[in-house]
């Protein structure tokens, strides 16, 4: 039996190697989760009966593409947040927006460019659905550093003008996942000029553009709009997960030009999977209402407030710009998740899981990933447990 070598090189999944390394040693206090970006603050009370009303539509197929209210409040949104027009024929909703960072690659991404295996850039570290979806497409995924020297994000244009000639697409999150790094107005100006100078696609994760202090981080549509960009350049991706705390409702969504839409949705009718329309109808509510949502921020508020607090003095350590992970500098990152586990109970990522190893170096490996998604209680003994473990 064969099979084929495109995923032959993928590593093993974070979670899997978190196990891994850390469930054959007994913890050494009362467990605590902080190594999953699982929310759980509260969704919108009336989601429920949103659902429970419209629970007859379970027995319809879905649109594809999503539903026109739902597409209106998305189209809407957008409005309200980015001051750009999309409209809802350039819009599709997701089964989760991993679903459509994955399909943007078979459906957008060339099989060649000028006649040379095609290229896309992918900060390092990354989601890693983004990797996936350059081998999925017979591109080349190339990871570049998102490092402390670089503001933790890529620096694409600093890349040789012959490696960019032949990239299909750049893939950008922001705020970041995991540093919480936001790319500022200017920096997203030139990558569209880059992205025009050498004829490639940004597809821009914004899942976490919500949860932010006190700025709300510019978008990429925004900026395309500002710059006048070819809105073919230009995909954005957003999802209620953590926006609203619904990470099992399974809804996000893409925005695209009329062309790359049309390419998408007509990959979707073919191997989607629609979100079924009581869940859509919870979602357009949802995207409607922005309460919860700066309510939801007040409570990251304070546990940004308390990760200053606690790891005050410490080097490198604090809460980020936006999102709501640590991305803590402690030498060994393994060395150090596996001792938080045998000492305190503490459960984090080691940072290399999410990164690649790129000529000798992974950007990764002297960090751990420490998500703030706890109750605050929950995340005030946490980090106190890991300050005095690693840095006292």
């Amino acid at each position: 039996m064969q099979y084929p070598d495109r995923f032959s090189n993928l590593p093993e999944y974070a979670f899997p190697r978190l196990r891994r390394l850390l469930d054959s040693h007994e913890p050494g206090g009362p467990v605590l989760h902080m190594s999953i970006g699982e929310p759980t603050h509260p969704f919108p009370a009336e989601l429920t009966g949103i659902i429970a009303a419209a629970a007859a539509d379970f027995g319809r197929y879905p649109p594809n593409e999503g539903a026109p209210g739902l597409l209106g409040a998305i189209s809407d949104w957008i409005g309200r947040r980015y001051g750009a027009q999309i409209p809802p024929e350039r819009l599709m909703a997701l089964n989760g927006t991993r679903e459509g960072l994955f399909n943007a690659g078979l459906a957008l991404f060339p099989e060649d460019k000028a006649g040379r295996r095609p290229a896309v850039l992918i900060p390092n570290p990354f989601y890693q659905v983004y990797a996936v979806a350059a081998a999925a497409a017979g591109a080349e995924p190339v990871f570049v550093p998102a490092t402390a020297e670089t503001g933790f994000l890529p620096d694409y244009a600093g890349l040789p003008p012959d490696l960019l000639d032949r990239t299909v697409a750049v893939y950008l999150c922001s705020p970041s996942n995991p540093q919480g790094a936001v790319a500022s107005r200017p920096y997203l100006r030139d990558l569209l000029d880059l992205a025009e100078r050498h004829d490639f696609r940004v597809v821009a994760d914004e899942c976490y553009s919500e949860i932010y202090r006190d700025t709300p981080p510019p978008g990429i549509l925004e900026v395309a709009r500002e710059a006048g960009a070819d809105p073919e350049r230009v995909l954005a991706f957003h999802s209620l997960s953590k926006r609203s705390n619904l990470p099992g409702l399974r809804s996000g969504f893409v925005a695209a030009g009329p062309e790359s839409m049309r390419r998408l949705r007509q990959l979707r009718a073919y191997a989607g999977a629609p979100l079924p329309l009581p869940l859509q109808k919870a979602a357009e509510s949802v995207w409607r209402d922005e309460a919860h949502v700066e309510e939801n921020r007040r409570l990251y508020r304070r546990k940004f407030d308390l990760a200053d607090d606690i790891l005050s003095g410490v080097a490198g350590c604090g809460a980020p710009e936006a999102g709501f992970f640590l991305w803590l500098p402690v030498g060994d990152g393994e060395e150090a998740a596996l001792r938080l586990w045998r000492e305190a109970g503490l459960r984090v990522l080691p940072g290399a899981y999410l990164a690649r190893e790129v000529e000798g170096r992974n950007p990764g490996a002297g960090y751990i990933r420490v998500a703030l998604v706890a109750p605050e209680e929950d995340v005030a003994r946490g980090l106190t447990a890991l300050r005095d473990c690693l840095f006292r």
